[in-house]
């Protein structure tokens, strides 16, 4: 079979050198990193979401600058270098810093300087705070080989991520890493390159304060594609994997494409951008030769669940998003809104641009993102019934793909009436909000608030076979949700669809806090 010639994917592999050496599949970047290295620019930064490729990357470029030519043989690079000259390379993982207090925050610096001072010893003068260790390293390394030295910092806002909303923990910690940075800017005449990555954009003001010459490519066009895998490379380099996919799981090709498609695609990091495809996901599908929740499963992080009770994040809210571009600089510390957090962290991306208004359009990118943040949103509707209220869903979703919306319903209504009291449940607005996480679990489109020429539908959910046109009632009847469908004729709105177009009315009572009646229309 085709499948066993295949090249190992790299599940959890993020050292350049080790993926290499072992065969294992590489959709070559080297052509971002020759135009990175080669630019008139010295320091660089990066944000992407988590396991979005951003080691890796580092560790790519940690190769490059050591010389390391045997490793990126028939790779694009290749055809640009003539030179490969070896630099002393301070590589930083910060990774390891995370879930740090003050104490055990400097202990992981001194250690990361530890392993260098090894190498290019340690001067009496440098003392023992960690910016001057820093400065010593460079200038000895520098001094000792006689190469300008590579700084890579890796995932350099770790330590800083779980105390982002404390307002007591986060000034001390970002204290402790702006000193550790603080030696970069004063080592200009010894460097030769300085990358940093991260999930966020933390102000210049304060981390970088002396750093102001970094260059930020996270959302330049000539950058979108270095990390996550483009259509263009999945269909290239990986049809193979798409086959065997496929072939397990008894899909056609264009079926699988489909599938991955809906499921992992969707990223855009500027605009015009490539579609990019969530990397983690996606090889974790090839590997097990199934499509399942893979980025999202593992493991949403803490402080973004703190932050989205903190600005108490609707979900409709993470839908058709508008923003203006520096509301992607706005400092992460200091956040009047919870959106540029949301989309460095790979939870909402670009969709549209406006060149007139200058106004990007945010929304969540696929169906593995909105499903897990539907899912962890649950629970806040659901109290102690969250695991019951799961079991209802699914076999609603079994009922809506045989067609029986009134079954569905009825599940609905007897599972709420279970559903302890909760002090929002007196307006339309929160049972619009739970129908429209519990819809979105399905996978399928659901939207909210959708404009017409006549006025705006509740909701709307586009099911393979049909489309579903809700509108919903607090305290009134099924009867006049039902009239305002078809007095302002909102079905002709979703003709463009090709499907037949069901009208739902539906009443929930203040009293019973559930479902009391409704009327279905085909």
């Amino acid at each position: 079979m085709e499948g066993k010639a295949l090249k190992g994917c790299p599940i959890g592999t993020q050292t350049f050198e080790k993926l290499r050496e072992g065969d294992m599949l590489y959709i070559d970047k080297t052509e971002y990193i020759h135009r990175m290295v080669h630019s008139t620019n010295t320091y660089f930064f990066l944000s992407r979401p988590r396991r979005f490729g951003k080691s890796l990357l580092t560790s790519t470029l940690k190769s490059y600058f050591e010389g390391r030519q045997d490793l990126f043989e028939g790779l694009a690079i290749e055809q640009y270098e003539k030179e490969w000259t070896k630099h002393p390379v301070l590589h930083f993982d910060m990774s390891t810093t995370k879930h740090s207090d003050e104490e055990s925050l400097k202990m992981e610096l001194s250690g990361k300087l530890t392993d260098y001072e090894a190498i290019y010893g340690k001067s009496p003068a440098d003392q023992q705070k960690v910016n001057q260790r820093l400065l010593g390293l460079i200038r000895r390394a520098y001094e000792q080989t006689g190469e300008k030295v590579v700084v890579l910092i890796d995932e350099y806002d770790a330590p800083l991520l779980d105390v982002i909303h404390e307002d007591e923990n986060l000034p001390k910690l970002r204290q402790i890493m702006r000193d550790f940075y603080s030696p970069l800017k004063a080592c200009d005449p010894y460097l030769r390159f300085v990358f940093l990555t991260g999930i966020t954009k933390f102000s210049q003001l304060s981390i970088f304060s002396e750093l102001n010459n970094i260059k930020n490519i996270s959302m330049l066009e000539e950058y979108a594609g270095i990390c996550g895998f483009t259509k263009e490379e999945m269909f290239g380099q990986m049809m193979g994997y798409i086959d065997r996919l496929a072939e397990k799981q008894k899909y056609t090709r264009e079926e699988a494409i489909e599938r991955l498609t809906r499921k992992y695609d969707g990223y855009h990091f500027t605009w015009p951008s490539p579609d990019v495809f969530n990397p983690y996901s996606l090889l974790n599908a090839f590997y097990d030769n199934k499509i399942d929740s893979y980025w999202f499963g593992s493991g949403t992080p803490t402080y973004l669940i703190e932050m989205l009770r903190k600005f108490h994040v609707r979900p409709m809210d993470m839908d058709d998003v508008q923003v203006y571009s520096a509301d992607f600089d706005a400092p992460t510390e200091r956040l009047t809104s919870i959106e540029p957090l949301l989309y460095q962290s790979g939870y909402i991306t670009i969709k549209d641009y406006d060149d007139e208004s200058e106004e990007y359009t945010l929304g969540i990118p696929n169906s593995e993102i909105r499903v897990g943040l539907m899912r962890s949103l649950l629970p806040g509707y659901l109290d102690r019934k969250y695991i019951q209220g799961q079991l209802t869903i699914a076999n609603m979703y079994l009922q809506l793909l045989d067609g029986n919306m009134d079954e569905a319903l009825r599940l609905m209504q007897t599972f709420l009436s279970s559903v302890p009291y909760c002090e929002n449940a007196n307006s339309e607005g929160h049972y619009q909000q739970l129908l429209y996480v519990m819809f979105s679990l399905f996978g399928l489109y659901v939207d909210l608030e959708v404009r017409t020429a006549t006025g705006r539908v509740d909701m709307v959910l586009k099911m393979p076979d049909k489309v579903y046109i809700l509108e919903l009632k607090f305290n009134k009847s099924a009867e006049e949700a039902l009239r305002q469908i078809e007095v302002k004729n909102y079905p002709v709105r979703f003709q463009q669809y090709g499907l037949p177009i069901v009208k739902v009315g539906v009443n929930f009572d203040g009293t019973t806090r559930t479902l009391s009646e409704w009327i279905i229309s085909e």
